[in-house]
This record gives C-alpha cells, sequence and structure tokens, in this order.
C-alpha cells in the first residue's frame, strides 16, 4: 500500500497522519483540538446526542456525565497536520497516514 508522502521545504519527506476517530468516552469537550485545527474537522455536541449503543464504555458514569464532547464534522477534510493530537490532554485522538487514491 502507498501512502500519501510530501516534500517539506526543507526537501525532508512528510507523511501525514490523518485522524480517524476520537475517544468520546475520555473527550473532555475542552475544545482544543478544535481551536488548533486549521480546517472544519471537528465540532462540540452535547454529549446527550451521542449513540451511546455505538460507544464500547465500561465506566456508567460516562451515561450521566453532562456537557459537551468533541466529534468529527467532516474528517476527509483533514489535511493531516496532527495539530489535533498534540494539543489534546487526553490523548483521545486517532490518526493514521491514508493510501493514494488510484
Amino acid at each position: 500500500m502507498t501512502v500519501i508522502t510530501g516534500i517539506t521545504r526543507g526537501g525532508v519527506e512528510w507523511t501525514p497522519s490523518f485522524v480517524i476517530t476520537i475517544d468520546q468516552t475520555s473527550c473532555i469537550g475542552c475544545g482544543r483540538c478544535y481551536k488548533v485545527c486549521p480546517r472544519k474537522v471537528f465540532e462540540l455536541i452535547d454529549r446527550d446526542e451521542l449513540d451511546l449503543d455505538e460507544i464500547e464504555d465500561d465506566d456508567d458514569d460516562f451515561d450521566d456525565a453532562p456537557g459537551m464532547v468533541m466529534n468529527l464534522a467532516d474528517a476527509l477534510d483533514c489535511i493531516g497536520c496532527a495539530s489535533c493530537s498534540r494539543v489534546c490532554p487526553k490523548g483521545c485522538l486517532s490518526h493514521q497516514p491514508s493510501p493514494v487514491a488510484a
């Protein structure tokens, strides 16, 4: 599998790592990833809007926790800079390189 790669201005090969998922059970809704993202990849949603059947959670407190949580609004708009992961205090974001489209 060939992945998307690029060359930096300094001539170094660089492989972007695109956001794939958010662990919403760990997310505290701080909004740091939203603020640092140069694209419109994220959105804050009310925790009540989550489909809890899709979330594997061993913590019963998650169901009752108030507040907001981060959600992927448009993962395909991600440019692979991984700035969001560098600012996330809980390590909620998963990234991976993307294959080159044929």
